[in-house]
């Protein structure tokens, strides 16, 4: 059997916010659960207008590629499954522009997972080439731009 992973200091702020304010900890599906962490902030800011939003993803992608680099050097591990803030920053860049609705939503965050576990190139690519907290910000990046090309493809197919 494998070593346990180390678990976060929860008296640091930067782990707590790498974990996802704890949903990282999940013992189940941590990066499924660290990503609904996104759709309540998603909520509150997807009526903003797109340069306030984007100013917003940049300064959570910008504080993300340090928050998630300095846990993941704290605990020893390149991209811990519990460093959920990446899934978080990737659902957001998955939703950038969507149209209105809850459904919408739900079809990003679908569209973010699949694109996050399956990997395809060059996101796995650059996972595997891209250390420091910006490789593991950056791999969750373009599985949202995978994802909200599929989702504003389908919004334009649809009419939305």
């Amino acid at each position: 059997m494998a070593d346990p992973l180390p678990g976060p200091d929860w008296r640091n702020p930067v782990h707590v916010l790498a974990f996802g304010l704890g949903a990282g900890a999940s013992p189940v599906a941590p990066g499924t659960v660290g990503t609904l962490v996104g759709l309540p902030l998603y909520a509150a800011v997807a009526g903003w207008p797109l340069p306030a939003y984007l100013v917003l993803l940049g300064v959570v992608i910008a504080v993300g590629i340090v928050v998630c680099g300095r846990a993941a050097a704290d605990l020893g591990v390149h991209d811990h499954p519990g460093i959920v803030w990446d899934e978080i920053a990737g659902l957001l860049v998955a939703l950038c522009g969507a149209p209105a609705g809850w459904g919408w939503a739900v079809a990003g965050f679908g569209l973010f997972r699949l694109f996050d576990i399956w990997k395809p190139w060059p996101i796995h690519w650059v996972d595997r080439r891209v250390g420091g907290g910006l490789g593991i910000v950056v791999d969750d990046l373009l599985a949202g731009v995978y994802a909200a090309m599929v989702l504003h493809a389908a919004a334009w197919w649809l009419g939305a």
